[in-house]
């Protein structure tokens, strides 16, 4: 079948968010990894991912036989310093080479955004991350990068075509300053929508909490929560997964905190997990809790729900649209503490039930080829508008 419609998808390469610029394996985020699997089903897409780098790096030439990989070489004068005005011209020049119909930029918190407005081409962005949100709610000193990040998100969402909102609550913080919205969730990558073991099992049960040790995810405050059910005599064991920064004040908190805990056996840290590994800790587990302060659409959510795990959460931004009608899923008021100590002491008491109706809903919701056919009758209406 020929191609219809050729897609070029901005989004950071992984290799060089960790300067492993030695590693041929690319590496995406993991929403817009998702994207890529969904596209990957759809012949009638051709797609570009490009993403810029700050070394010269050997990489395949394909992510899937209908999408195509380019890594531009940008020095380090070109990044953020500058208004990441060397990864726009490197792009640029790229894109009218490839002559796509639609550019997409995959999140405002690097150069994405940016490059997808000065394209040249019909453009739209995703919002990842609320960057302009983060600084309000997170103060940021002027001129750091998170300072730098929220205002070149506003600069962006004024002068792009449209914008993807992954939630009610991203809509709501971008409508204001975006031309247009639609709200799009977030993929889950196909890997969650295998068959899940049965979880549990006798014994001790654990819970997971997944995410980047930080203030925004309160991990802190959950080992609170973890002592109070250990005070009340409950057998169990919190397992936290996700990078912890020891120079971050928060993060190095943590590790000072659960360390002795770890040694009375009810907490665990387990550091990073690829994603083999974090399916496999899901389908070990009975629930996810996961009890941020902000949070734009909530993948790790949707990712244990796809697993049928039980989950406690709090009732903010996408977290309130991947539960809704989900049984068993519990979400409390943002500093409701007491609340969700409780709530996993009955849970506990009662045999640690999974959300045995999750995974069909989840599936239904977020696979990737849902999630990509509504990304292109998406584009389909923004070349309309444009013509």
């Amino acid at each position: 079948m020929a191609c219809q419609m050729k897609i070029a998808l901005l989004t950071t390469d992984c290799r060089e968010i960790l300067k492993n610029y030695s590693s041929s394996v690319l590496e995406f985020g993991t929403a817009p990894e998702a994207l890529m699997q969904g596209f990957a089903l759809l012949p009638e897409v051709e797609a570009h991912v490009v993403s810029c780098a700050q070394a010269k790096m050997k990489s395949p030439e394909k992510v899937a036989p209908n999408i195509f990989f380019h890594s531009l070489y940008v020095p380090k004068l070109g990044w953020m310093r500058t208004g990441y005005q060397g990864c726009v011209r490197a792009v640029r020049r790229k894109l009218k080479e490839l002559q796509p119909d639609v550019v997409h930029g995959q999140g405002t918190e690097r150069d994405c955004a940016i490059s997808a407005v000065f394209s040249g081409f019909p453009n739209v962005v995703t919002i990842h991350g609320n960057m302009a949100e983060l600084a309000r709610q997170f103060p940021e000193r002027v001129g750091s990068y998170g300072w730098l990040a929220a205002k070149l998100e506003t600069f962006t969402l004024k002068r792009t075509d449209g914008v993807f909102c992954n939630s009610e609550y991203t809509e709501q913080l971008v409508r204001s300053r975006a031309r247009r919205t639609w709200r799009v969730a977030n993929a889950l990558r196909e890997r969650f929508f295998t068959a899940a073991r049965a979880p549990g099992g006798v014994g001790r049960r654990t819970l997971v909490i997944v995410g980047v040790i930080s203030a925004r995810k309160r991990q802190v405050e959950i080992l609170n929560v973890a002592r109070a059910l250990r005070e009340q005599g409950l057998d169990f064991e919190f397992q936290f997964i996700g990078h912890a920064n020891p120079n971050d004040p928060y993060a190095a908190a943590f590790l000072e905190k659960i360390r002795p805990m770890e040694k009375e056996g009810f907490v665990h840290y387990a550091g990073v997990k690829p994603t083999l590994e974090l399916i496999q800790a899901f389908d070990a587990s009975c629930a996810l809790v996961h009890f941020p302060s902000e949070e734009s659409f909530g993948l790790v959510a949707a990712e244990g729900l796809a697993r049928n795990l039980k989950f406690f959460g709090t009732r903010l931004g996408g977290l309130m649209e991947i539960t809704d009608g989900v049984p068993e899923a519990e979400l409390f008021a943002l500093d409701d503490w007491k609340g969700l100590t409780a709530a996993i002491a009955r849970w506990i008491r009662s045999g640690c039930p999974p959300a045995s109706g999750a995974a069909a809903i989840i599936r239904a919701r977020y696979h990737p080829e849902t999630i990509a056919r509504h990304h292109l009758e998406i584009y389909e209406q923004l070349l309309g508008f444009r013509s």
